[in-house]
């Protein structure tokens, strides 16, 4: 009778260099986690190499999505690359929308107006909710919490309602764009919005009390997945993950932008440095995105959506369909794009999984010479084999939800 699989797989495993042919490395399993794997949350490989339950060695594999994001940038032109950021982080696509209109509009050395810079402000705040509700009930989801995915996706659907009513999109919206935003705001905005974020703490409320009073969440996420404060900072980890040890680093705060610096909010810390810890971060996250989305309801400016750039921004219809001027601009941007002088810019903002970061090259012409993206994700899965090794594999659910990555934010 032949040996069994696994017998035959373990008897064929080298000896490491560690223990050379010692009993424990003949006892190693090498297993993999994904690529198609439902709490990996995306296409990503992680080989483990498992001594009983324990891994002792973690390796993320990416590059499954394969997107090429970057290179296609230089082949389009300076307001079509606004559509590709969309799609870097689709549960946070205006937050890279901001950034890289942040960093065109330097090397053009465009003022943005008021009513832009808070709109703005507002709607990447409304991201940010969008995105750390999908965090919440699928991250729940994955440790057995079933009713919280359905509370968070109730609110979620609601923000997708105030996305699709201010630029016709649910998702990939690209709003923001160079020079200002797509469209101004719709009418009854402010009734639909306020009844929205009026009501939100409370639902934080309850994911809250749903979870806190659950024993067995407390079990699967307190004390489980530390990593240390160096090796974060060694491995260029920023948001919540690194808040969640104590560090208040936060871009909207060290680094203000998009007039951040007039709103009235707090970052959000803990010490703890687990995944308990990560969770309570952003719980409080999404209570402070609530002061900020209040403070730009009620204190919202009047006045221009876009930057008075008629050779960048787009005339508004009813000009173009009267005035022979708006319509050339309009013939000729769509066309040709715009030139944008030579120069480099790097321009960074918070995003719901941390520092996003856009270094734009120009050499005069209508495309983009150069635009690379310093994504979170990618930043943050560097830590993954520090933060997976020595914890049991019952635990690298837990702990590898609590980093809140996006696939297409590391292959981009």
């Amino acid at each position: 009778m032949n040996k069994p699989l696994f017998e035959e797989h373990v008897a064929t495993i080298p000896a490491t260099e560690e223990t050379p042919a010692s009993p424990a490395a003949a006892r190693r399993m090498t297993l993999n986690m994904g690529p198609q794997h439902p709490s990996t949350h995306g296409v990503l490989r992680i080989v483990l190499e498992l001594e009983g339950e324990t891994i002792v060695k973690a390796e993320p594999d990416i590059g499954f999505l394969h997107t090429g994001i970057e290179k296609e940038c230089e082949q389009k032109t300076w307001q079509q690359v606004v559509t590709l950021t969309d799609r870097v982080d689709y549960l946070s696509n205006l937050s890279n929308n901001l950034v890289y209109a942040l960093a065109v509009e330097k090397l053009l050395q465009l003022e943005i107006p008021p009513k832009a810079q808070w709109t703005r402000v507002m709607m990447t705040e409304l991201s940010r909710l969008n995105s750390h509700l999908v965090w919440l009930g699928t991250h729940a989801l994955d440790i057995g919490a079933m009713t919280v995915f359905f509370y968070c996706f109730r609110e979620r659907e609601d923000i997708l309602r105030i996305l699709e009513m201010f630029s016709g999109q649910r998702m990939m919206t690209s709003y923001i764009r160079i020079g200002g935003l797509a469209l101004d705001h719709p009418r009854g905005w402010k009734e639909v919005l306020g009844k929205f974020i009026r009501a939100f703490p409370s639902k934080v409320d309850e994911y809250e009390d749903l979870l806190d009073a659950n024993p067995i969440w407390k079990i699967r996420t307190q004390g489980v997945g530390f990593i240390s404060l160096e090796d974060m900072l060694d491995q260029g980890v920023t948001g919540p993950m690194i808040r969640a040890a104590g560090v208040p680093l936060d871009v909207r705060k060290t680094e203000p932008y998009s007039s951040y610096e007039k709103f009235d909010f707090k970052v959000a810390t803990r010490t703890e440095n687990d995944v308990y810890a990560r969770y309570r971060v952003r719980l409080q996250e999404m209570r402070e995105s609530a002061k900020i989305i209040t403070q730009a309801l009620e204190g919202m400016p009047d006045g221009p959506y876009t930057a008075d750039a008629p050779h960048v921004v787009l005339p508004d219809r009813e000009k173009m369909k009267t005035q022979m001027e708006a319509l050339i601009y309009h013939f000729k941007i769509v066309t040709e794009g715009f030139r944008i002088p030579a120069g480099e810019v790097y321009q960074a903002v918070e995003s719901p999984r941390g520092e996003i970061a856009y270094y734009v090259v120009s050499d005069g012409t209508s495309h983009p010479y150069r635009v690379h993206m310093r994504t979170p994700s990618f930043g943050n899965l560097q830590a993954l084999p520090t933060l997976l090794k020595g914890i049991l594999i019952a635990d690298s659910i837990a702990a590898l939800g609590s980093m809140d990555f996006v696939l297409g934010d590391t292959d981009r």
